[in-house]
C-alpha cells in the first residue's frame, strides 16, 4: 500500500474494522473519528465503538464526536487531512488534496466538511440495490444469489454517488446475515486501496448509478422478527437466515417460544400423497411451508444459546410431527 494516500477514516461500526486495519497496518491512517462510547450490556456500561476499539489498542489518533461537521471536529478532520496531503507532498509523492475513508459511520457530512476532499464510502451491496441501512440483511432476505460491496462518492441522497468500484460475492446456501457481513467486510481492503490508489494516479473512472434500479434497504427492527410460513421454501429460508443475528426470527413449537436460527431448503421436498399444511415439524427438522420445505438447522431457546436442533429437540423431548408457529410480534 506504499502508493497510497494517508486519509481520515471516518467509521463506527464493525463493517469498517478489516479496510482500517489495513490502511493502519501501511501506515496510512491521519486521525480516526467514531462515534462516542454508548452505554451497552446489562450494566450499561460505557462501550466504545469497534472503530474507536481499534483505534485505541493500536494507538491511532481518534476524535469520538456527536457530530462532525461541529467547528471544532470539522477543524480537526480538515486539518488532519491538510497535514497528510503536505507530509505527501513534502515525500515527493504529491496528491490533489486530502483524502477521506467513510465506513458504516452513522453521521451525515456537510458540504463544508467535504469540500475539497476525495471522500469515499465503501457500501455493503451492489448498488443501485439496496441503498440504506440494511443491505446485508435484505439482499439475504429477499433471496439475492449475490451481494458485494461498492466504493461510492458520497451524495446528498443517501447512497446514490457514483460508483468508483465494486466486488461482488455468491451468498451461500446456509448463510446467515451475520457471516455475509463479515465476509463483505474483508472484501474492504482490496476494494478500498484500489480505489485510492487509482486516485492517486489520476485513472478514477466513476460510473452514475441507474436510478431505475434503486431499491430500499430499510433498517430492521424487532417487528421484523418473524416468517409467514406460507411463502415458498426458498423464502423462508431467506428470511430466516437473513434475521439471524439480530433481530432473529421468533417462533413457538407446542407453546414453547424459539428463535429459529438457521435453515436450509430441502431439495425436492414434496410429500408422498397429500401435501402437508405449512408449519408442520418433523423429528429430522424438516420443517413444512406453503411450497416445499425447509430443514431447521441451529435454533435458541430462551434464555440459551444457540444450538443445533437435534440436541434441542431431544434435549426438549419434542413429540412429532408438531406444529411450528410464527407471527409479527404483539399478535395473538
Amino acid at each position: 500500500m506504499a502508493d497510497l494516500p494517508e486519509v481520515v477514516f471516518l467509521g463506527a461500526g464493525a463493517f469498517g474494522v478489516p479496510t482500517l486495519e489495513a490502511l493502519a497496518r501501511a501506515g496510512r491512517v491521519a486521525l480516526v473519528v467514531s462515534q462516542p462510547d454508548r452505554e451497552a450490556g446489562r450494566g450499561k456500561r460505557p462501550t466504545p465503538t469497534p472503530i474507536s476499539e481499534f483505534a485505541l489498542a493500536h494507538g491511532l489518533p481518534l476524535l469520538r464526536t456527536e457530530d462532525c461537521n461541529a467547528p471544532e471536529a470539522s477543524a480537526r478532520i480538515r486539518g488532519a487531512a491538510a497535514d497528510a496531503a503536505a507530509r505527501a507532498g513534502a515525500s515527493g509523492r504529491p496528491q490533489p488534496g486530502g483524502a477521506m475513508v467513510v465506513i458504516a459511520f452513522g453521521q451525515k457530512l456537510g458540504p463544508a466538511l467535504l469540500d475539497g476532499l476525495f471522500a469515499i464510502n465503501l457500501h455493503g451491496s451492489l448498488l443501485p440495490r439496496w441503498r440504506g441501512a440494511a443491505p446485508v440483511q435484505r439482499a439475504l432476505m429477499e433471496g439475492d444469489r449475490v451481494a458485494g460491496v461498492s466504493v461510492i462518492s458520497l451524495a446528498e441522497r443517501m447512497d446514490a454517488g457514483v460508483v468508483y468500484a465494486e466486488a461482488p460475492r455468491a451468498i451461500g446456501p446456509r448463510e446467515t446475515a451475520g457471516e455475509l457481513h463479515d465476509a463483505l467486510a474483508a472484501l474492504g481492503p482490496d476494494v478500498v486501496s484500489g480505489v485510492l490508489a487509482q486516485w492517486v494516479a489520476g485513472t478514477v473512472a466513476p460510473s452514475v448509478q441507474d436510478e431505475s434500479c434503486a431499491t430500499r434497504a430499510r433498517k430492521l427492527s424487532r417487528a421484523d422478527a418473524w416468517v409467514d410460513l406460507s411463502m415458498a421454501a426458498s423464502r423462508v429460508r431467506a428470511r430466516v437466515n437473513g434475521l439471524n443475528p439480530w433481530p432473529g426470527c421468533a417462533a413457538e413449537v407446542d407453546g414453547r417460544a424459539l428463535v429459529l436460527r438457521r435453515c436450509e431448503e430441502v431439495a425436492g421436498a414434496e410429500p408422498a400423497g397429500s401435501a402437508r399444511p405449512a408449519g408442520i415439524l418433523e423429528a429430522d427438522g424438516t420443517l413444512w411451508c406453503g411450497q416445499g420445505a425447509v430443514r431447521i438447522l441451529e435454533v435458541q431457546p430462551p434464555g440459551g444459546k444457540t444450538m443445533d436442533f437435534g440436541a434441542w429437540a431431544r434435549g426438549a423431548r419434542l413429540a412429532t410431527p408438531t406444529t411450528l408457529s410464527s407471527a409479527p410480534p404483539g399478535t395473538a
